[in-house]
């Protein structure tokens, strides 16, 4: 059985403090009695987390962790110690990140971005702010395909990212056409794979598609308002803030709208062109 991680494991017996669990090699751990359920029965295999408690004891638990070895993710500061910081992931015991693994102070009620690793030589799971040697140089093709994203730091260039919980990624400030905070998980578009494997990322889609998308977007609002105070004049924060997208694909979405005959192009909105019935009824 490995710390840190799920394992599918055996009930082997029933005993006052919990049930002991065996693993393929006859490996066992305890899984205290509160989290043994009343239809666990005799040789039946269940998933637990295996960690080890406040008394360094290895122990399990039916109890999903926000993270597992290996894995990153936002987690809340709920004291400083001497000997470091603790954090909430998900269990009664919280997870120790020790200074040396700190990459600048914390603080408590704080989130920070922290990835679960393992001490061979102690034995003992820990919390690291030391994430990026956990990622790995992008070597496929993502080109223009979506993927998903854990928002980070803003830096001077931008928005650092997690690129499917294994790519470094950057949004360019240029790019950043929402409202967007860290610990956000949300989608986004690979513009370019770089020599080192680092990712550029748009928060658009790269190709046509995205126009479809806005387009869509445009007519599903004006459908529901029959106009829309926006027009090729208004600022791209004001675009952004209304429709969450940039001011050239909302220019270019209008001007395929107007070339359509779907809408009316004002000074200071947008209008729908209802399309008639043959019974003279507008739709």
């Amino acid at each position: 059985m490995q710390l840190g991680l799920i394992n599918t494991l055996t009930i082997d017996r029933f005993t006052p403090p919990g049930a002991f669990l065996r693993d393929s090699q006859g490996n066992e751990v305890l899984l205290p009695k509160k989290y043994v359920k009343e239809e666990f029965e005799l040789e039946q295999e269940i998933d637990v987390f295996v960690f080890k408690d406040s008394e360094q004891r290895i122990v399990s638990t039916t109890e999903k962790p926000h993270l597992l070895l290996g894995q990153f993710t936002y987690l809340k500061v709920t004291q400083i110690q001497p000997i470091g910081a603790f954090v909430d992931w998900g269990l009664d015991k919280n997870l120790l990140v020790p200074y040396g693994e700190q990459i600048y102070n914390l603080e408590e009620e704080e989130s920070y971005l922290i990835a679960l690793k393992y001490d061979d030589k102690t034995d003992r799971l820990y919390g690291s702010m030391k994430i990026r040697n956990l990622l790995e140089p992008c070597r496929e093709d993502l080109k223009g395909q979506k993927v998903d994203l854990l928002i980070c730091e803003y830096n001077d260039l931008g928005i650092s990212v997690i690129v499917n919980n294994k790519y470094d990624g950057l949004i360019f400030n240029s790019n950043i056409i929402a409202d967007i905070n860290h610990g956000e998980e949300i989608d986004g578009y690979v513009e370019k794979v770089r020599v080192d494997g680092k990712l550029d990322i748009r928060l658009e889609p790269i190709t046509v598609k995205k126009y479809d998308i806005a387009i869509e977007k445009i007519l599903t609002r004006l459908n529901e308002q029959g106009k829309l105070y926006l027009s090729d004049k208004s600022s791209p924060e004001d675009i952004n803030n209304e429709l969450g997208m940039s001011k050239k694909t909302f220019k270019q979405s209008i001007g395929k709208l107007y070339k359509w005959r779907k809408i009316k192009l004002h000074k200071n909105y947008i209008e729908l062109i209802r399309q008639s019935n043959p019974d003279g009824k507008s739709e």
